[in-house]
């Protein structure tokens, strides 16, 4: 007899499964598939892992969102702590862009005014450099600087350089090589290389200017302090206020402006140029000039044996050989005191100098002037000719000082030594 082998719950998959449930009398029973169990099996472990799972999540929710809200929190104040670093770099940025912007305006602001005041001194050197030019000062007159195809400064080269007038300041040395429009950087620097260029361009113009003007100054002083010395030998001297006699020394303005030292500059020089003006004026009235330039002497002043009686005589004046019709020209300004025939002295002019000085021409072929007639150093009085006591063609010169005749050719000598100067 076989034995019935007993097997667990489940343990067997060739049988189906009953469940008997009892309650009093009635008893019920159910008969599982295996399938079916296995269905189940599945349900109730998934059913637990999801409870697990919803468990485990409402357990640690508040800690992964804590989590989450503390990483994005972290992640936003990183962000604005850029956002803020950022923002105070390009606060430093502007603040120095401003100020070299501030510090730029005062520069061009700065050349501007110089520009102006150089605009204005040129307006005020041209009269006194005309003068100088009429006056005869040797000197450079032309104060404006040199062209040597340099880079000059104009509004199209930078910004905010309106009103630097290249004409007034010049051209400027370019010590930058051009450099892209968008490098901010680079291009402050440039401008700052520029208007410093530019501060140097008037540097040099003002310096120029200033020791041309004393340049011309000093000339015009020496040439006036010769000429008044050489007239000193005559004894000629200039007439002088009795309030500012023995009174002088240099010019020192007591202003103490900005244009203080070009006025004070300017000052002298119109001082010096009108006494180099007053002198040579003075100059023109001393009869220093030549009569007849280039003709010979062919007897002079003093002493001498007189040409038509052969005896020992004084001659009053210097005679020059000339050919007949030559022209006599005044040797210096005056006013004509006599035109006419004059005994041995035939067709003579005499000329009223002033300081108690007076020329005669005689022997003349022609007079060409009439009394009271105003003469200028040079002008035509007559033409050379042989009339009155004379031997053949010349001039008759003398130089009377007080009515008394003195001998002409110191005042020739030194009219000589002024040539250049006059």
């Amino acid at each position: 007899m076989k034995k019935i082998k007993n097997s667990s719950i489940f343990g067997s998959t060739n049988e189906p499964h009953t469940i008997i449930i009892a309650r009093g009398k009635t008893i019920r029973h159910f008969t599982i598939r295996p399938w079916a169990g296995l269905l189940g099996g599945a349900l109730a472990l998934g059913l637990a892992g999801s409870y697990l799972l919803a468990t485990s999540y409402l357990v640690f929710r508040d800690d992964l969102i804590a989590g989450s809200v503390a990483r994005q929190a972290r992640l936003q104040q990183a962000y604005e702590d850029r956002l803020a670093t950022l923002r105070t770099q390009l606060d430093r940025v502007t603040s120095r862009q401003m100020l070299d912007q501030r510090l730029m305006d005062g520069k061009v602001a700065a050349l501007i005014e110089r520009q102006k005041a150089l605009a204005e001194r040129h307006a005020k050197l041209a009269p006194a450099l005309e003068r100088a030019t009429r006056a005869g000062v040797n000197g450079d007159t032309s104060l404006a600087m040199d062209g040597d195809d340099q880079d000059v400064v104009n509004s199209e080269d930078t910004d905010g350089f309106y009103g630097i007038d290249p004409i007034i300041t010049g051209p400027t040395k370019s010590t930058h090589k051009p450099i892209p429009r968008d490098d901010r950087e680079r291009t402050g620097v440039d401008k700052a290389e520029i208007l410093d260029s530019v501060g140097h361009s008037l540097n040099d113009i003002e310096s120029r200017q200033t020791q041309q003007i004393q340049k011309l100054s000093n000339a015009a002083y020496e040439n006036a302090d010769k000429i008044m010395e050489a007239l000193a030998a005559t004894g000629v001297k200039p007439v002088l206020n009795d309030d500012k006699a023995g009174s002088g020394g240099p010019l020192l303005l007591a202003s103490a402006g900005p244009t203080s030292g070009i006025d004070t500059n300017l000052a002298d020089l119109d001082e010096a140029l009108a006494r180099l003006e007053g002198a040579k004026a003075l100059a023109k009235s001393v009869p220093i000039a030549n009569p007849v330039p280039g003709m010979p002497v062919s007897s002079p002043f003093g002493v001498r044996k007189d040409p038509l009686l052969g005896m020992v005589a004084f001659h009053s004046g210097m005679d020059f050989r000339a050919t007949s019709g030559s022209s006599v020209l005044a040797t210096a300004k005056g006013t004509v005191t006599a035109a006419d025939y004059n005994g041995g002295y035939g067709n003579m002019v005499e000329i009223d100098h002033g300081n108690g000085l007076a020329t005669r021409y005689g022997h003349m072929s022609q007079i060409l002037v009439s009394v009271g007639q105003q003469i200028k150093p040079g002008d035509i009085l007559g033409k050379v000719g042989s009339t009155g006591r004379s031997t053949g063609p010349h001039l008759h010169y003398e130089v009377r000082k007080n009515g008394n005749a003195i001998n002409p050719a110191g005042y020739l000598t030194i009219g000589r030594e002024l040539a250049s100067e006059l």
